[in-house]
């Protein structure tokens, strides 16, 4: 094992000007998958659960959603909310039982509730309620992108380190391009948040800025 005096942000940093490996790339059908951008992770100041990295964040996922929809391609949203009783969150939900416990976002809770400076369309957008990490994880979601004939993933949302990393590593093992936009992924803490942007950009997905990646959905055929 290396070891090394730099910080989990030096370290991104670092691979993000040398990079090791060359990208995966762009594909010719791209999808967006917004992870759980509900209020009981974006409300900082609300919910002891939510925090903010990029306070642009929400506009960039807005910006790139609404490009990919003007294309005609899937725009995906997730979020998280359980029954009553919890039990669908599994073992999961056994670590800790709080007011603020992730067993306790309840379906139609103020918690579970997606941001309100979110621009979702409830017509055309595909909106599943996840109960794990990965937004693959016992969904639709690999039907609904075989249907569209979709080849690249950009993925969104929080956290970078949990739910983020985890769907980031599910969509590459169906061997889709996998595209993380920087500025529109967030975590609690910086250490989890930039170790696991240095990760996947390493092993399992492009991390690039959010202004590459709208240039390449706005460059696609309409």
């Amino acid at each position: 094992m290396e070891h090394s005096n730099k910080t989990a942000r030096q370290l991104f940093e670092d691979i993000k000007a040398n990079p090791t490996r060359r990208r995966f790339g762009f594909g010719k059908r791209p999808a967006i998958i917004n992870i759980d951008l509900q209020k009981a992770y974006t409300c900082v100041g609300e919910f002891v659960t939510a925090y903010e990295t990029d306070p642009q964040q929400l506009a960039h996922v807005n910006q790139l959603s609404n490009a990919l929809r003007s294309k005609g391609c899937p725009v995906v949203w997730t979020y998280v909310a359980y029954m009553e009783s919890g039990e669908d969150c599994g073992i999961w939900g056994t670590r800790t039982d709080t007011p603020d416990s992730l067993q306790n976002i309840k379906v139609g809770s103020r918690r579970s509730e997606f941001d309100d400076r979110l621009q979702i369309d409830h017509q055309r957008d595909v909106v599943i309620n996840k109960r794990m990490a990965s937004a693959f994880h016992e969904t639709h979601l690999n039907s609904v992108f075989n249907f569209h004939g979709i080849d690249t993933v950009i993925v969104t949302g929080g956290s970078t380190s949990g739910c983020v990393r985890a769907t980031v590593v599910d969509s590459l093992s169906r061997s889709f391009r996998t595209i993380v936009p920087e500025e529109c992924v967030a975590d609690k803490h910086e250490s989890p948040h930039f170790a696991n942007l240095y990760d996947m950009a390493v092993k399992y997905a492009d991390v690039m800025s959010a202004k590459e990646v709208l240039a390449y959905i706005e460059g696609l055929p309409s």
